[in-house]
């Protein structure tokens, strides 16, 4: 029977996000980026002059930059440097990554703390542009995007459906559930599923699509096991350090991942996150922008 109530709500709340509500368009922004790195004879002047539009994105990207976790040795004070240093590629995930996130996340109410969903977020992306470096992964810049937008289904379902929102926390606090457990009880459904829908529905690639789908279960993940292995490791390394996340309980590693990523054994992925402490705490004390 609990079964079967789930599915119904499932259902329900499937039927909710097709038919009520609208997704937000892409911002400009992207199409404009997007149209000056498509042209080949663009210079990263005539990028910077684009992203200069919009101060507030300037402020991020240069954040970026100037991550501890990014190791550049000297201070990135324009965003004509920042291209230069960071390559129009990653430019381009950067800007795709913080204007989705910004046009679903740009509320505060008394039960959604976007300063901490921003740094758990900004942690998770620069962690795991880094990671994916120091692994020798070629999917960096979309690790980076992948690390950003991972729980996009949360805000969703707090922007959206506030009063279920509220429930899936009392529930929590006085039945000791974990997050996603409430989040089903709740909706039939997690934020990972919420998530993929938006960003299938969006259009975007199939492996952020995949990777904010299984970020939980990367052991489920069939087209996008690396990337999605990575996100895991990277969002646990964000909660362990910064002291957990209060919407997303994500405190138990999938070890699956060992072999995904070729970690060896847990006490090798203990040794290998450890290394990463100083860098991630530097990171959370200079996430002071937003």
């Amino acid at each position: 029977m609990v079964e079967q109530e789930i599915q119904q709500k499932k259902e329900r709340y499937l039927r909710l996000l097709a038919s009520a509500y609208t997704l937000p368009a892409l911002p400009f922004i992207i199409e404009e980026v997007n149209r000056v790195i498509d042209d080949p004879k663009a210079s990263a002047a005539n990028l910077a002059e684009v992203i200069s539009r919009d101060q507030a994105l300037v402020a991020k990207i240069l954040s970026v930059a100037n991550s501890p976790l990014y190791g550049i040795p000297r201070r990135v004070s324009t965003i004509d440097f920042a291209i230069i240093i960071l390559g129009f590629n990653h430019i381009k995930n950067i800007v795709i990554a913080f204007s989705l996130m910004d046009s679903i996340s740009s509320f505060n109410t008394e039960i959604f703390d976007r300063q901490r969903y921003w740094v758990h977020s900004l942690l998770t992306a620069t962690a795991s542009k880094r990671v994916a470096d120091d692994l020798g992964y070629h999917v960096s810049g979309e690790a980076f995007t992948a690390g950003l937008l991972h729980d996009l289904g949360i805000p969703i379902i707090c922007k959206h459906f506030p009063k279920e929102f509220k429930q899936i926390q009392e529930l929590m606090l006085e039945k000791g559930l974990s997050y996603r457990d409430a989040e089903i009880m709740v909706l039939g459904m997690d934020h990972q599923e919420i998530g993929r829908i938006l960003v299938e529905r969006w259009n975007l690639p199939q492996s952020l699509a995949e990777v904010v789908g299984c970020h939980h279960q990367p052991s489920l993940a069939v087209e996008h096991k690396n990337l999605t292995a990575l996100i895991h490791l990277t969002d646990y390394m964000a909660n362990k350090f910064s002291g957990g996340n209060i919407w997303d309980d994500s405190n138990v590693i999938d070890t699956s991942i060992l072999e995904t990523l070729r970690l060896g054994n847990e006490e090798y992925l203990e040794g290998f996150i450890n290394s990463y402490q100083s860098q991630l705490l530097d990171q959370i004390e200079s996430l002071n922008i937003f």
